[in-house]
């Protein structure tokens, strides 16, 4: 396997300036058609934001973590190596894991997780892939600072299908939290209330200027030259926000999502759920005045019922040189919190290339149909216990098709290749609601859902549409849900209830976007498609992790197919035990 990263002080010294997400990413270091060997040490780390020093979780030292680069058709090998107290687990997001779903990394359900003094090897190869994409902790809220990017260079000689910019440059949203996010979830447990909201979000790990008198010497700042073209890799590895976000007085296109290419179209203000990753191209102003700035500008869409971080954080972009001042730069006008028509207008503007180069495959006929409806619920507050849900005797949960998902004590995938399901598992994942009813009017008095392990069994190369319908039951939300293992294509979107009598005439099956994560609308729903050519256990849920904690979630056992090539292959010998 050859050895990890042991670097000479100089060297290192050299690497760690290069992860400071302030610098730029250099192409041409990479090279394709090889072994690429990193090493994450998981430890403690004092990090100070909004006047505040706390002890987090850090990938070798650094919040955010480091960036994973490869080329199109590399092997990467990720040492993980956890040096602190929490059980972890790692998550390559995006992803396809083709056959190697050993290495998808979702606590208990790929794999147990790694503990305390343990080691674990991801490995896998990058095939037919390229883009941004990212990775984070797949634990509980671990990813709150376990978090970073993971960029996939095109095969080496084979250009963008857009012009090759000046720079390219990794943005990642994110949140700071003053209290310790293992707390925050673990009190919302026991309370039944929704969770406390975070104190800040962040740009690069930093808050900026908005926040307190700390956080002005807190600000990203992206140096550009006049006249060129910079690509943004933008991020949004917030734990609970989708965004807006803007740049004042600059237009940007967009020319990717989820590392797949989209025909290039041009925004001012674009929306990013948690979990997906837009490529943006930002055309740098010919004749600047003097040595000027501009604020780039991120804050919450939201349309649900419960609490959230009503804040803004901001960068600064900045001609010349100097160190800029943010207190005399405009802020960049953004849509209002619960600006859902325009969030409907823009994801509406996605379209695959589907050209000869990059086709879009989605699929024309369907063998299997689903209808999952997403949304909040309620359970039942334990006896002679108050509880802060929605009622004083209920407690907030969340579910799709009724169904709260229950993560097992054993990894689902390890369960399956031994057959030792009993227990673990059932197979009885409902394909349309348990309850049916005005999903999107006035919704049911009885609000309760069930709890249960359970999955949808595929056969291997079945074709499959999944209708994901949002629910007014505790207030119309927007759930951006992601699909382990695989590529999607998002065939239609609408609002209201889906109809499958017209609706389904207005699929587009022509060029529809190709994601991993889609943001079902508010009050809405999501039409998928995709095919079943990766054989085993993949999770699918929505990226709020507040929600994923609450059991909005379930996953899909694809079975092997009937060539050895088709077959999952045996767990590695360090795979992790329970």
């Amino acid at each position: 396997m050859g050895a990890f990263l042991n670097l000479s002080p100089p060297l290192m010294a050299a690497l760690l300036c290069m992860a400071s997400f302030s610098l730029w990413l250099a192409p041409e270091v990479a090279t394709a058609g090889i072994t690429r060997q990193y090493k994450f040490n998981i430890r403690l780390q004092n990090v100070t934001r909004l006047c505040q020093t706390k002890t987090i979780l850090t990938v070798n030292g650094k919040f955010p973590g480091p960036r994973i680069i490869a080329r199109e058709g590399d092997r990467v090998e990720i040492k993980v190596v956890n040096l602190v107290p929490n059980n972890v687990s790692m998550h390559w997001h995006g992803v396809r894991q083709l056959r190697s779903g050993w290495a998808d990394g979702p606590a208990y359900i790929t794999q147990c997780p790694i503990q305390t003094g343990q080691t674990y090897v991801y490995n896998f190869t990058i095939t037919g892939q390229r883009g941004t994409l990212w990775w984070h902790a797949h634990i509980s809220w671990l990813r709150a600072t376990l978090y970073g990017p993971l960029i996939v260079l095109p095969k080496r000689n084979v250009p963008y299908p857009f012009a090759k910019p000046h720079k390219e440059v990794p943005i990642l949203f994110g949140e700071w939290w003053n209290a310790n996010t293992e707390a925050v979830i673990n009190q919302s447990f026991v309370t039944g209330a929704g969770p406390n909201v975070s104190d800040a979000y962040t740009i690069n790990g930093l808050p900026g200027p908005l926040y307190n008198i700390c956080s002005p010497n807190e600000t990203f700042k992206l140096k550009v030259k006049p006249g060129k073209t910079y690509l943004l890799r933008l991020i949004n590895a917030a734990l609970n926000d989708e965004l807006f976000f803007r740049i004042s007085n600059h237009s940007l296109t967009v020319v990717e999502a989820d590392a797949a290419y989209v025909k290039p179209f041009r925004t001012e203000i674009l929306v990013i759920g948690p979990g997906q990753t837009t490529n943006v191209l930002l055309r740098t102003k010919p004749n600047p005045p003097g040595n000027s700035s501009f604020l780039m500008a991120a804050r919450p869409y939201f349309t649900g019922m419960g609490t959230f971080d009503n804040s803004t954080v901001a960068g600064i972009l900045q001609y010349g040189i100097g160190n800029p001042s943010p207190k005399n730069l405009p802020v960049p006008i953004l849509p209002p919190i619960n600006a859902t028509a325009f969030v409907a207008n823009f994801s509406s503007k996605f379209r695959s290339l589907a050209n000869s180069q990059f086709p879009a495959n989605v699929p024309q006929t369907v063998q299997k149909r689903f209808f999952f409806t997403v949304g909040l619920g309620t359970n039942p507050c334990p006896k002679n216990q108050t509880c802060r849900g929605p009622t004083n005797t209920t407690k907030f949960t969340a579910s799709m098709n009724n169904v709260s998902f229950i993560l097992p004590t054993t990894a689902l995938l390890q369960s399956y290749f031994t057959r030792r399901t009993n227990g673990v598992f059932t197979t009885n994942f409902p394909t349309t609601p348990l309850v049916q009813f005005n999903y999107t009017g006035t919704p049911p008095n009885n609000t309760m859902v069930m709890n249960g392990t359970k999955v949808v069994v595929l056969n291997f190369n079945t074709t499959v549409e999944v209708v994901l319908q949002d629910t007014s039951i505790l207030g119309a939300e927007s759930h951006p849900l992601h699909l382990h293992g695989y590529n999607f294509y998002v065939v239609g979107l609408g609002s209201g209830n889906f109809d499958p009598n017209k609706d389904p005439a207005k699929f587009n099956l022509v060029d529809p976007v190709e994601r991993n994560t889609v943001s079902v609308p508010s009050g809405g729903w999501a039409a998928i498609r995709f095919q079943a050519d990766n054989p085993g256990v993949w999770f699918m849920h929505c990226h709020f992790d507040v929600h994923l904690s609450w059991g909005l979630k379930m996953a899909w056992l694809v079975l092997d197919g009937k060539l050895p090539k088709q077959k999952l292959p045996p767990p590695p010998s360090d795979l992790p035990t329970c």
